[in-house]
C-alpha cells in the first residue's frame, strides 16, 4: 500500500470541450435535456475512470456541474429566488438554467470576460449575479437570500453521482460547498441582515444530505470551506465551530474532511484544528509557511491533507523539493494520518498536456496539466511509501526539468534584467495633472462633456470569418489587411457622422485583449487545447508567461497610425495594461509577480512611447483586472497596490504633458481602494456605472478625485437601446457628484460583443444626451 493521494476536484469540461457542445446544443434547441444529461454522465464516467487508471486513491464526486458548483448548492438547499417560479420539490433543469442564464437566451458578457451584476435577458426572467470565485478567474453564481429564507433538500445530486461512480466500480469522496462559505458568499436581497444568521435554518439540509450519503455507502465527505483563508470575525469563527459540531452529530459514522485553499489559515488556524472533524486540507502552495504551525497545533488523530501540487497554475513540480518538505510531516504523523493532494480543485487547470503538439519542447517539459498533476501525486506517494528508488526515473526527469528551467535562455533574458535594474522613481512620474490638463485642453479643443467609446466595435460574423480564413490560409495576408482596413475606415466614417468627439479604430484585427498582445511579446506561450472554465459554457485559454517579457517590435502602431490618418479628430491608441496582462495569464512561479508585471509594464511603455512618436496623443491603457488582483487578506493589499500602481505609472509616464492617458476598469467596488485609483494618475478613467445608477461615483465624490472621469451612461451588457432621456438622467446624476469639467460621456465597456443594430442607435442617443447637457452649462 502507498500513502493516499487525492485531487480536490477534476476539470468538468471534457478533453474536447464536450460539455460546452452539449450545453450549447441544448440551449439552442438542437438537442433535448435528455441528450445533455447523457453527455454529462459520459463525461463524469470518463473522468472517474481516468483518475482511477492514473492511480489516484481518493477520487472526488459531485465535483462535476452543468454550470457552477455554488449554483448547485443553491439548488440543493432550495435557495431558489421566488422570481423563478419554483414551487418546491426537485428543482427542474429549466429553473436551474434560468437562475444561471435568465429564462431566454444567454446572459451577456463583456469582452473582458466579466459577467456583471443583474445581467439579464430582454423579455425574460433575469439571471442571478455572477462574480469571481475568490481570486480566481472562475465565476460563480451568487446565492440570494431573504430575511425569511427557508431551506429544504431539493436535489439529490451529491448522492446520485456517488452512486453513479459506485456502479462503475469507483468509490468516491463526495464534495460539498461548505455551509459557512455558501452563506458568506451569498447576498441579502431583502432587508439588511447578516447572511450567517441563516445558518441554523441551513444546517438541517446539510445534515440530511450527509445522512443520505452515509446510507449510500460513503465513508468520507469533503466539505470545502475556502472562507477560512479570509479575514474572519469572531462571529464567523463561532459559526464554523457551531456548524461542524452539528454536522458531525448528524452523521457520526461519516468522516468529514474540511478543505481550505487559496491561502494560509493564519488567524483561523485555532478554529480549524478545533473543528470536530476527521480531516483538514491545507494549501501548501499559496500557504506554504503554515505547515509548522499546523503540525504544532493539529490534534494527533486529525488526518492532514497536504496540498502540495499546484491546482491553480500549470508548472511542473520539483518533486525532490516537495519530498524534502513533506517527508518530515509523514514521519511525524504516520502514513495513515497524511494524504498527498492538490492545493485546490484542478478545475482551474487545463486537462492534458499531451494534447499540446505545438509547444516548444523545453517549455512543454516545464508544464503539468491536470492529468500530469495526478501523475506527480502518484510519484510522491510511491516515493514516500516505498523509497525514491521505486520512482528514480520520474524524480530524475523532474529534477532535470527544474534545472533547465532555472538556466534556460528561453526564460532568462539579460537585457530585460538589466533594464529592470535601471528603473528609477522618475520613470513613474509625470507633470502635475493641473498642468497636463491645461496643455491637453489647448491641444485637443474638445467641447464640454466630450464623447467617446471604450475601444472595440462589434466583432461581426464577417470579421470572425475573415480572421478564420486568414488563419487557415484561405485568403492571403494582403487580402485580410484590406478587409481590416475597410472595416476600420467604415467605423471611423460612421463615428464622424454621428458626432463622436474622440474616436477609436474598432480593434477588428484583435482576437482577445490579452492574447493579441501576448502573441507579440517574448516570454509568452499559447496552447491549442489549454481550456479552463470561466463560467457555464464559456471557456478560456489563458496564455502562459514562461520567461522574461519584452517587446521585439511595435504591436499596434501601424493600425493606430492608419486609423489616425483617416480623420482629423483625436484617435485613441488602445492597449491592455500590465496588471491585466499578468492576472489573465498563467504566471511564472519562479519570480515574484511584481517583477513579471514590471517587465510587462516596460514592454507596454515602449508601445506607449512609440504611439506618441507616431502622432497618437490619446492612449488608453485598460486595467480591467486591477481590482481582481487584490490579495484575499487585507494585510497584503498595500504591497499589491503599491506595485500595481507603480506598473501602471511605468507604462504611462514616458510621454509629454500634451499626451492624454486614459484607462478603463470594469465594474468594481472602488471605495476601499480609491486612493490607489487616484494614485494611478490617469488623465481620464472610464468606469462602469449605469447599472448602479451612478452610485459607484460616491467613492470618487468623497475622495475628491482630481482627474477626469467617464462614467458609463449605458449598459453594453444588455441588447436594449437606452433612450436619450435615460442617458441624460444618468449624466445629471453624475454631475451632482462630480464637477462638470471632470465628466466624459461614454458607454460602460467595449462594444465587441454587441451587434451594430444595437450599437448604432445607442451611440447616436449618447451623443445627443451629451449635446443636451452642454446646453445647461
Amino acid at each position: 500500500m502507498s500513502i493516499a493521494t487525492s485531487a480536490l476536484g477534476f476539470p468538468r469540461i471534457g478533453p474536447r470541450r464536450e460539455l460546452k457542445s452539449a450545453l450549447e446544443s441544448t440551449w439552442s434547441g438542437k438537442t433535448d435535456s435528455a441528450a445533455l444529461l447523457a453527455a454529462a454522465k459520459d463525461i463524469r464516467a470518463a473522468n472517474w475512470l481516468r483518475q482511477k487508471k492514473l492511480g489516484l486513491s481518493i477520487i472526488a464526486s459531485n465535483d462535476f456541474s452543468l454550470y457552477d458548483q455554488v449554483l448547485d448548492t443553491s439548488v440543493m438547499t432550495g435557495a431558489v429566488p421566488a422570481i423563478y417560479g419554483w414551487k418546491g420539490g426537485d428543482v427542474p433543469l429549466d429553473v436551474y438554467f434560468a437562475m444561471a442564464r435568465g429564462a431566454e437566451g444567454i446572459s451577456t458578457v463583456c469582452e473582458h470576460g466579466h459577467v456583471h451584476a443583474d445581467s439579464h435577458t430582454v423579455g425574460g426572467v433575469p439571471a442571478m449575479e455572477m462574480t469571481k470565485w475568490f481570486d480566481t478567474n472562475y465565476h460563480y453564481i451568487v446565492p440570494e437570500f431573504t430575511a425569511d429564507q427557508r431551506f429544504s433538500l431539493s436535489s439529490s445530486k451529491p448522492v446520485d453521482e456517488f452512486l453513479e461512480a459506485k456502479a462503475l466500480g469507483v468509490h468516491t469522496r463526495p464534495v460539498l460547498v461548505g455551509p459557512v462559505t455558501f452563506l458568506k458568499l451569498g447576498k441579502a436581497k431583502t432587508g439588511d441582515f447578516d447572511t450567517l444568521s441563516l445558518l441554523t435554518r441551513l444546517l438541517p439540509v446539510y445534515a440530511e444530505i450527509l445522512q443520505k450519503l452515509h446510507e449510500a455507502g460513503a465513508d468520507w465527505v469533503q466539505i470545502d470551506e475556502p472562507v477560512m483563508v479570509l479575514d474572519l470575525s469572531d462571529t464567523e469563527r463561532a459559526a464554523l465551530k457551531a456548524a461542524y459540531a452539528e454536522l458531525v452529530k448528524a452523521a457520526p459514522a461519516l468522516k468529514i474532511l474540511v478543505a481550505t485553499y487559496f491561502g494560509a489559515l493564519d488567524d483561523n488556524l485555532d478554529t480549524a484544528v478545533a473543528l470536530p472533524v476527521a480531516g483538514l486540507h491545507i494549501d501548501l502552495k499559496r500557504g506554504s509557511s503554515q505547515i509548522d504551525a499546523v503540525l504544532k497545533k493539529a490534534p494527533k488523530e486529525l488526518v492532514l491533507s497536504l496540498g502540495v501540487i499546484d491546482g491553480r497554475n500549470v508548472w511542473r513540480a520539483h518533486l525532490d523539493a516537495v519530498l524534502d518538505r513533506i517527508e518530515p510531516v509523514v514521519k511525524a504523523r504516520g502514513e495513515d494520518r497524511v494524504i498527498i493532494s492538490t492545493s485546490c480543485s484542478l478545475l482551474h487547470t487545463p486537462i492534458d498536456l499531451e494534447q499540446e503538439t505545438r509547444l516548444d519542447f523545453d517549455v512543454k517539459s516545464w508544464l503539468a496539466f491536470a492529468v500530469q498533476k495526478i501523475e506527480e501525486l502518484n510519484v510522491l506517494s510511491r516515493a514516500l511509501s516505498h523509497g525514491k528508488k521505486d520512482v528514480a526515473s520520474a524524480l530524475e526527469a523532474s529534477s532535470r526539468a527544474a534545472a533547465t528551467r532555472r538556466t534556460s535562455p528561453l526564460i532568462h533574458d539579460p537585457k530585460v534584467q538589466a533594464r529592470l535594474s535601471s528603473l528609477t522613481p522618475a520613470m513613474t512620474k509625470r507633470a502635475p495633472f493641473s498642468l497636463r490638463r491645461e496643455a491637453q485642453r489647448q491641444a485637443f479643443h474638445l467641447p464640454a462633456f466630450p464623447t467617446t467609446t471604450i475601444g472595440s466595435f462589434p466583432q461581426t460574423s464577417d470579421v470572425r470569418k475573415a480572421r478564420s480564413a486568414n488563419a487557415k490560409g484561405e485568403i492571403t495576408a494582403a487580402q485580410y489587411d484590406e478587409f481590416l482596413k475597410s472595416a476600420t475606415k467604415d467605423a471611423i466614417r460612421w463615428q464622424e457622422e454621428i458626432g463622436l468627439d474622440v474616436l477609436v479604430h474598432g480593434e477588428f484585427e484583435r482576437n482577445d485583449m490579452v492574447q493579441y498582445f501576448g502573441e507579440q511579446l517574448s516570454g509568452y506561450a499559447f496552447t491549442q487545447h489549454g481550456w479552463v472554465q470561466s463560467f457555464g459554457s464559456r471557456y478560456v485559454r489563458p496564455p502562459i508567461i514562461f520567461g522574461d517579457v519584452s517587446r521585439p517590435k511595435p504591436m499596434t502602431v501601424s493600425w493606430s497610425s492608419y486609423a489616425q490618418s483617416l480623420t482629423s479628430r483625436p484617435m485613441k491608441g488602445m492597449l491592455t495594461g500590465p496588471v491585466t496582462m499578468l492576472f489573465w495569464s498563467f504566471v511564472r512561479d519562479d519570480i515574484p509577480r511584481s517583477e513579471t508585471c514590471r517587465q510587462i509594464a516596460l514592454a507596454i511603455r515602449d508601445e506607449v512611447n512609440d504611439l506618441e512618436a507616431a502622432g497618437i496623443t490619446m492612449i488608453q491603457i485598460d486595467e480591467a483586472a486591477f481590482r481582481e488582483g487584490l490579495p484575499l487578506k487585507k494585510s497584503g493589499w498595500k504591497d499589491y497596490l503599491d506595485w500595481a500602481v507603480e506598473c501602471f505609472r511605468l507604462t504611462s509616464s514616458g510621454v509629454k504633458p500634451t499626451t492624454q492617458i486614459h484607462t478603463h476598469m470594469c465594474y468594481s467596488e472602488f471605495n476601499d481602494i480609491i486612493a490607489a485609483i487616484g494614485a494611478m494618475d490617469a488623465d481620464v478613467i472610464s468606469i462602469e456605472t449605469s447599472r448602479s445608477q451612478m452610485e459607484l461615483l460616491d467613492a470618487f465624490k468623497s475622495y475628491k478625485y482630481p482627474n477626469e472621469i467617464g462614467p458609463g451612461v449605458y449598459d453594453i451588457h444588455s441588447p436594449r437601446v437606452p433612450a436619450t432621456e435615460e442617458m441624460s438622467a444618468l449624466l445629471n446624476l453624475a454631475s451632482t457628484r462630480l464637477a462638470p469639467d471632470q465628466l466624459w460621456v461614454n458607454p460602460d465597456c467595449g462594444l465587441k460583443t454587441r451587434g451594430w443594430a444595437e450599437v448604432k442607435p445607442a451611440l447616436v442617443n449618447m451623443v445627443e444626451a451629451a449635446k443636451k447637457l452642454r446646453e445647461t452649462v
